[in-house]
């Protein structure tokens, strides 16, 4: 069974930098075309970031430049590297297996002053 963990969420003030991880367990991520989206409150669910099976990767307008999707095959592991994050970042993180459509639980991000 699929399974996806994130972390390292929390609290920040603009401008600061956070990086989230998804721990895949019962799948190889090179394989698959990785997601993150994000949700804040009283808003859909959208989509941030994405890393194909030969790493490629592609953004929403709002995120680039300012953040990285990145994977780490050795350790099965999909990075999400926040830079200079402002107050409209704030959101709960999910990472999403495109195939089978699968979610992790997501990790809260707050960038308050």
């Amino acid at each position: 069974q699929v399974q996806l963990v994130e972390s390292g969420g929390g609290l920040v003030q603009p401008g600061e930098s956070l990086r989230l991880s998804c721990s895949i367990s019962g799948s190889a991520p090179n394989v698959y075309a990785m997601n993150w989206f994000r949700q804040s409150p009283g808003k859909e669910r959208e989509f941030v970031a994405r890393i194909g099976p030969t790493g490629r990767t592609n953004y929403t307008d709002a995120v680039k430049g300012r953040f990285t999707i990145s994977r780490d095959k050795a350790k099965n592991v999909i990075y999400l590297q926040m830079d200079s994050l402002v107050v409209e970042d704030t959101a709960v993180y999910y990472c999403n297996r495109v195939t089978g459509n699968i979610w992790g639980q997501g990790t809260q991000v707050i960038v308050r002053s």
